[in-house]
This record gives structure tokens, sequence and C-alpha cells, in this order.
């Protein structure tokens, strides 16, 4: 069609840059109608916007789907549907593996090309909302179940990273609502384990944190008041003196207590940074290097052929990878009030921090196979590009395939800024006795200049332990 290489550069210049504008923008881009109706708090219309995204019923994005219609559907106080979209994605998050196919499309376009499979923190709030579907249905037997699936998640995140401290290889929030979960169906034994376990993920630190978390205080009345209960005099002194608190016993009161889970603000957005570094070759193979000291092994299980490579031609790869961005939100701290008592929620889970501190965590792993996926876009182009003794006819055309590969190369970089968006910010906690009969509770949220919103209800105290979430969505 075209016989000449200037026109054959315009042609497959013009051709790429078409079709690679739609892929300049982020996931949260292309699907902002959705998440403007989610934080307007217009859930009816965000679960319309979510069957019409075309991007979310892209076989790969699958899970996010999911995640988003179990989300929607609990706001919409549909238990049983939510929890039909969050088992279907928990079931896709455990048979998720990667396959020739999906390393393939990686490699040869970028992240984004591949199945979601989920970041590990999101697992753990698929069991938070489906506990709380299945509390609400009062079915407490399935949310024993689910209190259950969390202890196993945390053992598949302690064999991932082999225990390491440093690593985010136990979720605390999760064993304390595992702990308040058991204690709901009267299972004192196994809450105070959980309780224990969730004191003891803060107690490895000196200074009792945990991914932007304080050791909550209700956490360690929780610890004291179930080992008391269990008779376990030994436990209850090792804890007294671990958590320099003294145990006060007291009666409970006749109509049970309240659960409040706050969710304030939505998750962090992911976008995309450009790093740039340079290929080498020291004693134990090829690794790259940035101006920044960032030093990046070459991906062993990616092969590489670098004949046709010069110094020259291992300089500047640019690589996109994804970094978090925090949302602001409006409130930034809360009470729960009833006509006699007042209790200030604890933050629990910090989903801003954990977001960026396991990104940071597999840097080094992801810009890997990053860069490498880039080296081998590379040797493919320069290899293809020929020697200089080929004929002119031959040398022009591989010239011609050589300068497609590297516009593909360019427009097709582009990091993976997917993730669970609709998920908040954080999670505050309170526990709050109950009279027996009606009772009238208020949150009330405060915003650093003191102003204040309010969101009344009442429930039942029953002699039972009851739970309520709400979501402060800005």
């Amino acid at each position: 069609m075209f016989n000449h290489p200037a026109k054959n550069f315009c042609f497959l210049t013009s051709f790429f840059v078409l079709l690679f504008a739609s892929g300049c923008s982020t996931y949260n881009q292309r699907i902002e109608k959705y998440y403007s109706s989610v934080s307007a708090g217009e859930f009816k219309e965000a679960d319309q916007e979510l069957d019409k995204n075309k991007l979310l019923k892209k076989p790969r994005n699958k899970i996010l789907y999911l995640l988003e219609k179990g989300r929607v559907s609990h706001a919409l106080a549909q238990y049983d549907t939510s929890n039909y979209y969050f088992n279907e994605a928990d079931k896709l998050m455990e048979e998720s593996r990667s396959n020739a196919g999906d390393v393939l499309a990686g490699t040869l376009m970028n992240p984004m090309m591949q199945r979601y499979k989920g970041e590990d923190f999101e697992k753990i709030m698929i069991h938070y909302y489906k506990a709380l579907n299945y509390l609400y249905q009062g079915a407490t037997d399935e949310a024993v179940v689910e209190a259950r699936r969390i202890t196993l998640q945390n053992q598949q995140q302690n064999d991932k990273f082999n225990s390491k401290t440093n690593r985010y290889s136990n979720d605390a929030f999760s064993l304390m609502l595992q702990g308040l979960i058991y204690e709901s169906a009267n299972d004192i034994n196994n809450a105070f384990i959980a309780y224990r376990n969730a004191a003891d993920v803060f107690l490895k630190d000196k200074d009792q944190r945990y991914y932007g978390i304080k050791l909550p205080e209700q956490l360690k009345r929780d610890v004291l008041r179930t080992a008391a209960e269990n008779g376990f005099t030994d436990e209850l002194g090792r804890y007294e003196k671990l958590l320099n608190i003294k145990y006060k016993a007291s009666k409970k009161p006749e109509g049970g207590y309240l659960v409040v889970f706050w969710e304030n603000g939505m998750a962090p957005v992911k976008d995309q940074q450009d790093f740039f570094f340079s290929l080498t070759k020291g004693s134990a193979g090829y690794f790259f290097v940035d101006t920044q000291g960032n030093n990046i092994p070459f991906d062993s299980g990616i092969s590489f052929n670098a004949d046709h490579l010069s110094a020259g031609d291992l300089n500047n790869f640019r690589v996109a990878f994804p970094r978090y961005l925090p949302r602001p939100y409006s409130f930034t701290s809360a009470e729960v009030c009833t006509a006699t008592d007042t209790v200030r929620a604890e933050k629990a889970e910090d989903i801003n921090e954990l977001a960026v501190a396991t990104l940071r965590q597999r840097f080094v792993k992801e810009m890997s196979t990053a860069l490498s996926r880039l080296a081998v876009k590379k040797a493919a182009q320069l290899a293809i590009k020929g020697k200089d003794d080929d004929s002119k006819k031959n040398k022009e055309l591989r010239e011609g395939i050589a300068a497609a590969i590297d516009l593909y190369s360019l427009f097709s970089e582009k990091a993976d800024t997917r993730n669970w968006q609709t998920l908040p910010s954080s999670i505050f906690y309170a526990r709050i006795p109950l009279a027996k009969g009606k009772n009238d509770i208020s949150i009330r949220l405060k915003t650093k200049n003191g102003d204040e919103d309010i969101r009344k209800f009442s429930v039942e105290g029953n002699g039972t332990m009851r739970f309520y979430n709400y979501a402060s969505l800005k």
C-alpha cells in the first residue's frame, strides 16, 4: 500500500495514536459516572451505570465488576444479592492463576490487559461485607463460617510472605471483626483467641501501631474481658501487663451491645507515574538502574535475547507504574451516642495506608516485570531491524516494521490503574451498651473545623450484640 518509509512511518504513527488514544485514561476516569453516583449516595443509579459500563463487562475485569455489584447491593440493603456477587468474586480470586495467555497479554501489551486478581486487603474486605450481610439477616451460623474463613485468609497471607513481619501478612481489623462475630454467637473462647491474635499484631510493633492504626482501647478491653469470662487467669494477668491496663469487671447491659462501623470517605484511586531506567549487565546477569538509585533485577521468567542490543539501546526505558492517590474526605472523627452513653469511634482499618504500603512492598518485583517486558520489545524491534548489509528494499521493510514495534511499545505502555475504589478510605468502630427495648442512636460526625453531621436511627436492645455500618462517602 505504501512504498516509502516516511509514508509508512506517518501512517503507523496516525494508526497507533488513534488505536491507543482511549487507553490514555485511567481506570477511574473510564468509570467516572459510576463513582460519581456512588459518592452522591445514588446507589440505584450506580447499579445501572455498572451494568452499562463496557469496560467492566470485559472478562479481564470481571472480579472488579462483581466487587462493585456486591458493594452497591449491600448499600441497597439487598443482602442476599450482595453475598451472591461477593461469593462469585471470592471464587474467582481463589481460582485466579496466571495462565500462558494472561502472561503473554501482560508481556506484549501491558498489565491492564491481564485479568484483575484483587489486592490482598480487598479479599479481607469481602469477608467484612459478607459477614455484615449475614448478621443483618440473622444468619449467625453463616457469619461464623465467614469468621473462620478470615483465619484461612490470614494463614494464606502468612504463607505467601513466609511470616515476614515487615509485610502485610496479617490483617488486624479482620481479626477484630472475627472476635466480634464469635462473640455475637456466644463463642467466647474463639472470641478471646481472635481478640488476642489481633492485639498480638499490634504488640509486635514497639509503638503498638499497624499500618496507620494505633491499638484500639476497645480491643484492649475485649481481650481482658473475654480472658476473664473464659477463666483464663494467667492470660488475663499476662495481657494486663502487655497492654498496661487493669481489668475492671462490669455487668453486661440488659439490652446487649451495638457495634457501629463508620466507613469514612472512599478508597484511594490509582494513577500512573513514569520511571526511566537503563539496562546493564553484571556478574549475576542483567539489571536495571535509574538516577534515583533504584536497582531492579531482570525478571528471570521472561525470555530475553540481547544479541541485537548495544549499550546505546539499553538507555531510557520508560516504564509506567501505578501509584495511589488518596481522595479527600470531610470528616475526621465520630461519636456514637445513646440517651445515657457516648463512645468515641476508634480507627480500626486504614485502607489508604494499606494500599500505599502494599504497593511499595511489591515495587521491585512488579517493576522488574514491567522493565523486562520493555526490554523484550526493544530486543524484538532491533532484531527485526536487521543489519546494515541488507538490500535497500529489505532494509526499508525492516525499518518500517521496527518503527511499528517502537510505536506500539510507546503507546501500549500503561500502568495497571485498576482497584476496588468504592471501599472506604478508613473504618472506625465503637461498641456501646444498649438499654432493653428501643434505643435512639446518633452518630455524630465531625470535621476538622468542628462542623457536625448527625445520622439518627433506632435499634432494639434484646440482650444480644447488634451491628450497624454507616458510610460517609465524601
